[in-house]
C-alpha cells in the first residue's frame, strides 16, 4: 500500500529484558534528512540492525534496501540481481526517482552490457584519459584567472555558476566534440534532464534535444570526420570508430553513450566540484590550506571526499534491480521479482570496512569505497572524474589558499527535486592570501 511503513525490530539488551523497545518505524524511501555531509539518519541503525531491509517507497509499493559494505558489493557482483529486468512488463516503478532510459549501458545486462562495454572502453584508455590533464588543468586556470579581479577586490564570487559548472561543462562539451557556441543549450538541456521535481514533459523534451544534437554529432562524424565538429581526438568520435571485429557501435548506441557521459561527466562532476569545495572551506579550512601548500596529497583527499561528500540525493544510485529470483542475502532472502536498492552512501560509512567512517581522514590508507559502483556496472569515466576533481580542487586551493565561504554553509542554498546534491549557488571569497 502506498506509504506503508517498515518496521525494524530489536532485540532486547541481555542485561535489561524489559528494556525492549517498540519496532521503530521507517519512513517511505527515500528517507528525510539525506545531505551532502553525509546518508539520512537511519542507514546506521539499519547497518547495525537490519543491513537488507524492505521499505516502503514514497511512490507506493515496496522495495528492499542494502546498507552494507559487502551486502552492496554482493548485490553488484550477482548476476541474479538484474539492471535489465527493470524495463521488462510488469516490473515495479518508482515515481519521482531517476530511471535510466532502456538501451543506455547502465540499464543492460550481460552479454549486451560486455559487448558495449568492451567497444565503449576502447575510447576511455588510460593514456587517452591522461592525456586530457594539461588541457583540463588549462581550462580550470583559465576560469579562475578572469576570477582574480574580483578576488581583489574583496567581491565575493559564485564558485558554482563561475567555475564548477562551466569546467564540468567545457570538459565534458570537449569529449563529445560540442562546439563552443552551443555550450548554453547544452547546459540548459542537460539541467532540465536532471530536474526530478519538474513536469515529466520537460524531462522527455530535453532528452529527446539531447538525442537529436548528439546523433546530428554521430552523423556529421561518420559522415565526413575531417570537417566535423568532432573531428579532433574527441571521445565521441572514438565511440564511433571502436571495433570488435567487424562489430561497432549503432547511432542509438552512441546517443545512448552521450546521455551516459552527460550524466556522468557534467551533472556529477560539477556538483561534486562544488560540495567538495563547501566541505573543506565550511567545515575542514586547515585541510583546504595543506592541499595548497601540498599538491601531491590532493589525490587521496580526493579519495576519501568522493567517500564521504554525499553526492546522491536518494542515498542510492537511484539504479534499482530485479532480482530474478529468490537469492539469500544479508540473513534474508530477497524473494524473485522484488526491486533492490542499494546504498553507496550507506557502504562508505560503514564501519566494519572503515576506521572512525564519519572522520575525514585525507590519508586514509586504505580506502575501498564505492563511489563509482563496483562490479560491471562500475563507472566508466571513474578516471576522467577523479582527474577533474583533482584539477579542481589544486588550481582552487593553490592560487586561493585562503579563500572561506561568503555566507555560512547552513544559508547555501540547494537545487529541489535533482538526481543529486547539488549547490544553486556557492558564495564564496576568494582570498590569494592566507593572512
Amino acid at each position: 500500500m502506498k506509504g506503508d511503513a517498515v518496521t525494524v525490530h530489536q532485540a532486547p539488551p541481555e542485561a535489561s529484558p524489559r528494556a525492549a523497545r517498540a519496532p521503530e518505524p521507517l519512513p517511505p524511501f527515500p528517507f528525510p534528512g539525506s545531505s551532502y555531509r553525509g546518508p539520512a539518519p537511519a542507514y546506521a541503525r539499519l547497518r547495525a540492525e537490519r543491513p537488507v531491509v524492505r521499505v516502503g517507497t514514497a511512490g507506493g509499493g515496496h522495495a528492499w534496501l542494502v546498507t552494507r559494505h559487502a551486502d552492496v558489493r554482493a548485490v553488484l557482483e550477482d548476476p541474479r540481481f538484474s539492471r535489465a529486468a527493470m524495463y521488462a512488463p510488469g516490473a515495479p516503478r518508482f515515481s519521482g526517482l531517476f530511471q535510466a532510459p532502456p538501451g543506455m549501458i547502465v540499464s543492460l545486462d550481460p552479454p549486451d552490457h560486455t559487448r558495449l562495454r568492451a567497444l565503449a572502453a576502447q575510447a576511455f584508455s588510460p593514456g587517452r584519459i591522461e592525456g586530457m590533464r594539461p588541457r583540463v588543468r588549462e581550462l580550470a586556470g583559465g576560469l579562475l584567472r578572469d576570477l582574480e579581479p574580483e578576488a581583489d577586490r574583496g567581491e565575493p564570487v559564485d564558485l558554482v555558476a563561475r567555475f564548477a559548472a562551466p569546467l564540468a561543462m567545457a570538459v565534458i562539451c570537449e569529449l563529445l566534440g560540442v562546439p563552443g557556441e552551443d555550450r548554453g543549450r547544452f547546459h540548459t538541456w542537460v539541467r532540465r534532464f536532471a530536474d526530478l521535481s519538474a513536469p515529466e514533459e520537460q524531462a522527455v523534451e530535453a532528452r529527446e534535444s539531447l538525442g537529436a544534437y548528439i546523433a546530428a554529432l554521430v552523423a556529421a562524424g561518420r559522415a565526413a570526420p575531417a570537417a566535423s565538429p568532432g573531428s579532433a581526438d574527441d571521445v565521441l568520435s572514438a565511440l564511433a570508430a571502436a571495433r570488435l571485429g567487424e562489430d561497432r557501435l549503432s547511432e542509438e548506441e552512441l546517443i545512448g553513450l552521450g546521455y551516459t557521459l552527460l550524466g556522468a561527466g557534467f551533472d556529477s562532476s560539477a556538483g561534486q566540484i562544488a560540495n567538495f569545495a563547501l566541505t573543506l572551506l565550511a567545515h575542514h579550512p586547515e585541510l583546504w590550506r595543506r592541499l595548497g601548500e601540498h599538491p601531491e596529497e590532493v589525490p587521496a583527499a580526493v579519495e576519501e571526499l568522493l567517500r564521504t561528500v554525499n553526492l546522491n540525493a536518494d542515498d542510492t544510485s537511484g539504479l534499482p534491480r530485479i532480482a530474478t529470483e529468490d537469492v539469500p542475502l544479508g540473513g534474508t532472502v530477497v524473494p524473485a521479482g522484488d526491486a533492490v536498492f542499494v546504498s553507496f552512501a550507506s557502504a562508505n560509512r560503514d564501519e566494519a570496512v572503515f576506521t572512525d567512517p564519519g572522520h575525514l581522514d585525507p590519508v586514509r590508507a586504505e580506502n575501498p569505497h564505492l563511489a563509482f559502483g563496483h562490479g560491471i556496472h562500475r563507472c566508466l569515466g571513474a578516471p576522467l572524474a577523479r582527474l577533474e576533481l583533482s584539477v579542481a580542487l589544486e588550481e582552487l586551493t593553490r592560487r586561493f589558499p585562503g579563500a572561506r565561504l561568503a555566507v555560512p554553509a547552513a544559508e547555501v542554498p540547494w537545487r529541489t527535486g535533482d538526481v543529486n546534491h547539488n549547490p544553486l549557488t556557492l558564495p564564496v571569497e576568494l582570498r590569494r592570501s592566507t593572512s
